[in-house]
């Protein structure tokens, strides 16, 4: 387990505080998904898209919580479009690491904090939540930079069992991974910049459902682990399944990724396996920092029922988008429709679909090479 030491002015929920100084697990290093800080597991949400049987998902205890449930124990909707979100009159302007997470301690719904500009030196944690009318924001600017001192180890900026959030604007660099929900639920990441991540840049697990990735700029990532540097990676391997979420699928359903631009040495965007009911939706990949044999597209949709759409790419090893049986049963009823592919000189297809029951549009369009490997367009 490694420790991350943080400066904040009060104690963090889970954690051990000495005078200034928190200390809270952020999980270990040898798995490359983490544990979360609280160490606990959340009970999985329903779903409307079937699980396929035998993998143990699908229902669970709380399935149906309440408004004041957390996002681990509700289950939200895809956001219809990716409005753009404009941040409220602050309540609250921080200045520095200390005043940032005092902030995030006592948040409450209708906080409002705004960083002021500066370096915000840390790595910064939240269990509280904000409801549907009243949700928590934290509104920044570029020249607001929370930079977590180093790509080894920590999360950049942590929402826990939470749910209506709303990260607007402001920079994060210099962290082993950048934003990370764990069981967060109906929450925006908008207009970040995030750059100069260990691993992936934006992580959705352990149940987060209904969030929007949105108009982020993304690039820099991999710098501990090329292998890992996904820019958005949605849900768990099922590898970590029994880590992260007691064994069954990590059901992140429901995840809206749309007006990025993506730079990364992994996937653009990594759909794991166990999640269903996403849409990928106009973002721009590029693909010139993709590394190595196992990183060979801007997209690798692992899970039911998504629909890629109104993307656009460049540079890739080998293919533009691509589809997995990664687990019995997943990896299927996913759409594919107006992309538009520049494979640039590589060997590949615009969309390989390596599993059954997708779909790809006549209406895609590739630029050197074939549209598929497989079959016809539809």
């Amino acid at each position: 387990m490694k420790i991350d030491l943080k400066f904040a002015g009060i104690l963090v929920a889970g954690a051990v505080a000495t005078s200034a100084l928190v200390v809270f697990a952020t999980g270990s290093g040898d798995d490359t998904e983490g544990t979360p800080a609280g160490g606990d597991i959340v009970a999985p949400p329903s779903a409307d898209v079937p699980v396929p049987s035998g993998t143990g998902g699908g229902t669970g205890a709380g399935a149906e919580a309440g408004a004041g449930g957390t996002g681990g124990t509700q289950r939200f909707p895809l956001p219809t479009s990716p409005e753009r979100v404009s941040c409220p009159q602050a309540t609250v302007t921080v200045d520095s690491a200390v005043t940032l997470q005092e902030a995030l301690n006592v948040a409450e719904p209708g906080t409002v904090i705004e960083l002021a500009p500066g370096t915000f030196d840390g790595r910064f944690l939240s269990q509280k939540s904000g409801t549907p009318d009243r949700p928590i924001f934290v509104c920044g600017t570029p020249k607001s930079v929370l930079d977590g001192g180093g790509t080894g180890e920590g999360y950049g900026f942590h929402l826990q069992d939470v749910a209506h959030w709303r990260l607007i604007g402001f920079t994060l660099q210099n962290s082993q991974k950048g934003v990370m929900f764990d069981g967060t639920g109906a929450s925006v990441v908008q207009e970040l910049t995030i750059r100069n991540i260990g691993d992936e840049a934006v992580h959705l697990r352990r149940f987060s459902t209904g969030n929007s990735v949105q108009y982020n700029s993304i690039s820099a990532t991999g710098r501990e682990n090329p292998r890992f540097g996904e820019g958005v990676y949605l849900g768990s391997s099922h590898n970590n399944w029994g880590t992260l979420t007691g064994g069954q699928p990590d059901r992140s359903d429901n995840n809206l990724v749309a007006g990025n631009r993506i730079k990364a040495t992994a996937e653009s965007v990594d759909v794991k396996e166990g999640t269903a009911g996403g849409r990928i939706a106009g973002n721009t990949f590029d693909g010139s920092e993709l590394s190595g044999g196992f990183n060979d597209s801007w997209v690798d949709v692992k899970g039911n029922g998504y629909v890629v759409e109104d993307n656009r790419g460049a540079h890739t090893n080998a293919d533009g988008f691509q589809t997995h049986e990664e687990y019995k049963g997943w990896g299927t009823r996913n759409v594919f429709r107006r992309n538009v592919i520049a494979l640039g000189g590589a060997k590949g297809v615009g969309i390989r679909l390596d599993s059954a029951g997708n779909a790809a549009a006549c209406d895609n369009r590739v630029e050197g090479g074939e549209l598929l490997n497989t079959g016809k367009c539809s």
